[in-house]
């Protein structure tokens, strides 16, 4: 027969916790608490700065918006201040321009060896690879001007636009050579790409590398290769991450300033082949800010420019995020 060692307790008392035990379980509820708070603190501040920052920009764009149409500021090509003419459009799609062709450079070889790096290679050889990629990303954007300048653009006049303006430039107004000194939409687009490779091959590497084992196990038990189970992961569980990827790079590659200012030729037209030059809208702001007190609207103008820009990215990535969502929910 089992004999309990413990005391029995009076009649109408009930076994309690110690005091020492209250108070600790009453200090760790006390500090999840001001953590959940400090956190939706944070949050909250996160929305309330992007708020003022667009009603800050909003009310110094409003002067322009009271003389001229909205619609009409983005659509005019003409862009002269001094003749009161504002329009946006050059520099809208100069932007939209650049950025889809670093991105069509970019995207695949990005992925790609994501891919690589997460599947593929070896401790030692990952060991190796991710510093260097590291260090690509925290190269600063004038390093990669500089070498635009002194590289790609010499690159693209001997070589690249001699070449394709002889060959696909005959019948296709893309590659046509329209300004054969090498600062161009192409030049732009060549060193957006470089420099946001590295982020997207690093989104994409920790986003693969954190989908579980199992399910990898999984389809190699059901005899499926190696690139079959890496297409299923990517596929299944690791599409959305990959457009995060995407989306990030965009985002970056849409609101560069100082290396494209150097590489693109910042000429106000609308670009129409590779080969031409072209005037984003951080570049734009950037140029011209310093002008911006000698005629009026001037200052007007360049708000609302950097609006539309912040506008821009912002539904970019809204719209993004949604179709993450869409197609986590579908997997």
């Amino acid at each position: 027969m089992e004999i309990s060692t413990r005391e029995a307790l009076p009649v109408g008392q009930s076994e309690t916790k110690p005091k020492s035990s209250c108070r600790v379980d009453n200090r760790r509820a006390i500090k999840d608490t001001l953590a959940r708070r400090g956190l939706f603190a944070a949050s909250i501040l996160l929305i309330v700065l992007l708020f003022f920052i667009g009603g800050l920009l909003f009310v110094r764009a409003l002067p322009i918006l009271r003389d001229y149409p909205l619609v009409q500021l983005l659509t005019s090509v003409k862009w002269r201040p001094t003749h009161g003419e504002f329009g946006l459009a050059p520099f809208v799609l100069g932007s939209f321009a650049v950025t889809l062709v670093a991105m069509a450079l970019a995207v695949v070889p990005a992925v790609f060896s994501g891919i690589y790096l997460a599947e593929y290679t070896s401790a030692k050889r990952r060991s190796l690879l991710k510093p260097i990629l590291d260090l690509l990303a925290g190269i600063p954007s004038v390093v990669y001007g500089l070498w635009g300048v002194l590289f790609v653009v010499p690159l693209i006049r001997e070589v690249i636009a001699p070449w394709l303006g002889g060959t696909l430039g005959q019948s296709i107004p893309l590659f046509a050579v329209t300004n054969p000194s090498g600062y161009s939409l192409l030049a732009g687009g060549i060193v957006l790409a470089i420099m946001v490779f590295p982020l997207m091959v690093a989104v994409t590497d920790e986003v693969l590398r954190n989908i579980p084992q199992q399910m990898r196990e999984s389809t190699l038990a059901l005899g499926a290769t190696r690139w079959e189970t890496t297409w299923c992961v990517v596929r299944y569980a690791g599409l959305p991450g990959v457009i995060a990827a995407v989306v990030l790079a965009f985002s970056r590659a849409f609101g560069e300033t100082l290396a494209i200012i150097m590489v693109i030729g910042n000429t106000v037209q609308i670009p129409r082949s590779l080969f031409d030059a072209a005037y984003p809208l951080p570049a734009l702001i950037a140029n011209a800010y310093s002008e911006m007190m000698s005629v009026p609207l001037y200052q007007s103008a360049l708000m609302l420019a950097a609006l539309v820009l912040m506008v821009i990215v912002l539904v970019f990535n809204i719209v993004a995020r949604l179709i993450i969502v869409r197609l986590s929910n579908k997997g």
